[in-house]
């Protein structure tokens, strides 16, 4: 097939099109609101972390950032949803230890890969977890509950969010390492092991920080450790877990913002260093230590990829130590 001169210069006008438009629609952006999916139903840390962070960066990017719940299937509905979506900046998700860390190291068949369908961007939070167990059971610190566990074999359960998930996995390395004789309870999410907790039905259980300060506070639940880099500001009596000598459970979870992948690495620039500028912000930092959260030490997009690629490891000699695979 020839060309003429004309019809050759037309052509190759037309192929810079395409590279051109791309070029400028990211340096234009953000030029449109954008959509945060949280995997999870309303009214759990994932979705209150979520909303902080969007009318926060809302306000640094100058376009609406719009929370929308997609729950289901632990977080998988959602998260394959962020997956598939066009990689143009303009549909993100707020990613947890549920999503992408444990669901990958238990189901072998989970519908998206945490690391290869996900362009990571940065932490939105650190969430310190804790201990926790029912105020009546007669307890007061770690080293009572192993002294009482090992003296009534059988008589302790714990509460875990499900088979498979962070609470389960991690309360199970502790039994391990601390030679806790006890049962485990699963339920279907941790706001009904929460309940029956504090109703005394289980015994202890292993949460979050942010989502159980009240109930510590006005003394319905017990903190015996928290799994935290240090001690924290609105415990300052309560171990860490390295204190106790278990330092493998002494792990934060945490929230972070995802791109689908291959989205242009200007773009999650863009987001990156927004999301730096609102963490460092003196109202954030402080309403962060107000919810019970703890605002993360700058953390690339390589790190955190690196993080999550670390963190399926580890759960993953957990769960196969333990038997634990999700069909």
């Amino acid at each position: 097939m020839h060309f003429n001169r004309r019809e050759f210069v037309s052509l190759a006008a037309a192929g810079t099109l395409v590279p051109l438009a791309a070029a400028n629609a990211q340096a234009a952006y953000p030029s449109k609101p954008i959509t945060l999916v949280v995997p999870f139903t309303p009214g759990g840390s994932v979705d209150n972390s979520g909303r902080l962070m969007a009318d926060r960066l809302s306000r640094e990017l100058g376009v609406p950032v719009l929370v929308e719940n997609k729950g289901g299937a632990g977080g998988a509905m959602g998260s394959v949803h962020v997956a598939k979506a066009r990689p143009d900046g303009y549909t993100l998700i707020v990613t947890s230890q549920s999503t992408h860390v444990v669901n990958p190291a238990v189901n072998p068949n989970l519908p998206y890969d945490a690391v290869k369908d996900f362009a990571p961007i940065t932490l939105i939070d650190r969430l310190a977890n804790v201990l926790l167990v029912n105020a009546d059971l007669p307890v007061r610190t770690f080293a009572e509950l192993v002294q009482y566990a090992q003296a009534n074999p059988g008589k302790l359960n714990y509460a875990s969010a499900g088979t498979g998930s962070v609470s389960h996995l991690s309360m199970e390395l502790m039994k391990n390492q601390a030679r806790l004789p006890m049962m485990h309870i699963p339920y279907r999410g941790s706001g009904v092991a929460l309940s029956d907790l504090l109703a005394g039905q289980v015994q202890l259980t292993w949460n979050n920080l942010s989502s159980n300060l009240a109930n510590i506070r006005n003394g319905k639940l017990r903190a015996l450790a928290v799994a935290a880099p240090q001690r924290v500001s609105q415990l300052p009596d309560v171990p860490t877990f390295a204190e106790l000598k278990l330092p493998d459970l002494n792990l934060t979870s945490w929230t972070g913002l995802a791109a689908p992948a291959n989205t242009p690495a200007p773009i999650v620039e863009r987001l990156y260093q927004a999301m730096r500028k609102v963490l460092q912000d003196p109202a954030t930092r402080a309403t962060w230590v107000e919810k019970g959260m703890m605002v993360p030490e700058d953390v690339s997009p390589k790190a955190y990829q690196a993080e999550i690629i670390e963190r399926i490891r580890f759960y993953q000699r957990i769960a196969k130590a333990n038997h634990i695979v999700l069909e």
